[in-house]
């Protein structure tokens, strides 16, 4: 039973994780598309995303 409650925290804990890196992701394709911060300005405001995660909002945005 432990395990299976340990396991449970854990997947609780990367679902928040990956909600939380979503709507990161998200609020920075608005302030972009909404003028008000510029692309090379991701990493100042949402610093919890990776190098890949502002390359990948870059080029959505720039599409």
């Amino acid at each position: 039973m432990l395990m299976t409650l340990f396991d449970d925290e854990q997947i609780y804990k990367a679902f928040e994780n990956d909600i939380k890196q979503e709507t990161a992701k998200n609020k920075a394709i608005f302030m972009i598309q909404k003028g008000k911060i510029a692309i090379d300005e991701i990493a100042e405001y949402f610093p919890e995303l990776s190098e890949e995660e502002r390359k990948e909002i870059e080029s959505q945005v720039l599409q």
